[in-house]
């Protein structure tokens, strides 16, 4: 695939087509805002800084493709990203979750995606230096001469108050035997080929204990009952107290494999400066994280009395966010200027023009997307390269049985779902989810006892769906 950050529009597209059928139009929009900020990343002095993104109004009904296709461009372009509903937050002055926290959500993400980059890099060292320890547990006769001893608890504690400069005391250990050249040769050996099994996974079934370090958590309330997700300072609290107690040490008993596993993950942390992923992380946040604001069309109405009345607030409070301003997290500030936002909703019940003007103006390019048809399900359930019908398939392959679905019964599925979507409520392309779940139930229930051949044919779909399809009470609650 070509590397995402040069891609063309019409590849983005080309891209976003092998997972997601039709909405053209949305497709070119979200292709064209990320080649802007390709453009934006190649300009220079302060015209860089005065280019903000586009940001993007996604209007349809549900299960038409909208958080699908903000996903996998996120995916495309190796952004941070998250989703978020804007009818779980709330005016302030109302108990409920802050706008702000979506911003740091998306910092959240932006640090497990670069310490993931991060521990892939220093995977190889890392898993090099896992296998000495483990060579250590299981030829202990064989260490290094000298090597250094690990702080106690008190000193550990010690140290993460007056610094790294604090030395612990040396305390007087009986002098060792100076080993012979012959036993030093011998032990090498020793060491070389305990490495060469571990390796090969010669050891992996054998028992080994461990130590592993366990941060030590503070009892809930001690800090106030300061919720991080609602913007307290809870989880900065612990961290830094955290720091001053003193680890504690697990002693588990585990295979070669598993010993492996877990030195391998506490040396890659070691390897991995956290100072340089924060930093790293609330810059790709800032510049290239995309938040997708679902139910948008849930807060758009007005000003009023009763259950709505912090709609409008709830609005007002995203507007700055959207329009740009610094979002204190506790890796550190994030300006969300160049941040795009996509936000979507079906608006059955509202227009977009009640959204506020100022919130309006925040997103200049609206996208509306289409109603899918029955050939928009056919192309669903057989072309993309996630496609149901193959994830059935697989599924059931795995008990030995061979599902083939016929062109007549792929065409009899998307009708009936078709249908069922107008005789209740339309909810996209996820009815083909529910559909096809009621369509294999048996095939699924029997599939460990009896395997065989299966062949979805029309008559097959009609004999196990059309009485359900047929009644407009019965499709309600099973389909």
């Amino acid at each position: 695939m070509t590397e995402a950050p040069s891609l063309t529009p019409r590849q983005i597209v080309a891209e976003l087509d092998r997972y997601i059928v039709g909405q053209a139009n949305a497709k070119r929009a979200v292709a064209i805002a990320m080649r802007n900020r390709f453009r934006r990343e190649r300009l220079g002095g302060e015209m860089r800084g005065e280019i903000i993104p586009k940001n993007i109004l996604m209007i349809g009904p549900t299960g038409v493709g909208k958080t699908e296709i903000a996903r996998r461009l996120a995916t495309l372009a190796g952004a941070p990203f998250v989703k978020v509903e804007a009818t779980k937050y709330t005016e302030v002055g109302y108990v409920g979750r802050d706008v702000e926290s979506m911003v740091r959500d998306l910092v959240e993400a932006a640090i497990r995606m670069v310490q993931d980059e991060r521990r892939a890099d220093v995977a190889e060292a890392a898993d090099a230096a896992a296998v000495e320890r483990v060579v250590d547990l299981l030829h202990p006769e064989t260490r290094t001469a000298g090597a250094a001893q690990p702080m106690n608890a008190f000193a550990q504690t010690l140290g993460s108050i007056f610094g790294a400069g604090y030395q612990q005391p040396h305390t007087a250990q009986p002098a060792a035997a100076t080993a012979s050249p012959a036993a030093t040769d011998e032990s090498r050996t020793v060491r070389e080929s305990a490495r060469a099994d571990v390796v090969r996974g010669f050891y992996d079934v054998r028992l080994v204990d461990v130590e592993v370090e366990e941060t030590p958590q503070l009892p809930p309330g001690m800090l106030g009952g300061m919720d991080p997700s609602m913007g307290g300072g809870g989880a900065d609290m612990g961290e830094m107290l955290g720091g001053l107690l003193p680890k504690k040490k697990t002693r588990k008993r585990v295979t070669v494999a598993e010993a492996r596993r877990i030195f391998a993950q506490e040396e890659a942390q070691k390897l991995v400066d956290m100072d340089a992923v924060k930093r790293e992380a609330i810059r790709r946040a800032g510049e290239n994280g995309i938040i997708f604001i679902d139910e948008i069309d849930k807060v758009a109405g007005r000003e009023g009395r009763g259950p709505d009345v912090s709609r409008e607030g709830v609005q007002r409070d995203i507007l700055p966010i959207v329009e740009g301003s610094t979002v204190a997290t506790k890796h550190g500030p994030i300006k969300t200027d160049h941040v795009l936002f996509i936000a979507a909703g079906a608006f059955h019940m509202s227009k977009p023009s009640d959204l506020i003007p100022e919130l309006q103006g925040r997103f200049p390019i609206r996208v509306e997307l289409d109603s899918l048809s029955v050939d928009d399900f056919k192309t669903i359930l057989t072309q993309p390269r996630n496609a149901l019908t193959e994830q059935y398939k697989a599924l059931l392959g795995v008990e030995g049985v061979e599902l083939t679905f016929s062109e007549d019964g792929i065409h009899q599925l998307a009708t009936y779902a078709m249908q069922v979507n107008e005789q209740t409520e339309n909810i996209g392309a996820r009815r083909l989810h529910t559909v096809l779940e009621r369509l294999l139930e048996d095939v699924s229930f029997a599939a460990p006892e009896d395997h065989g051949a299966v062949v979805v044919d029309a008559a097959y779909v009609k004999d196990r769906l059309s009485r359900i399809v047929e009644s407009a009470n019965l499709s309600t609650y099973i389909l």
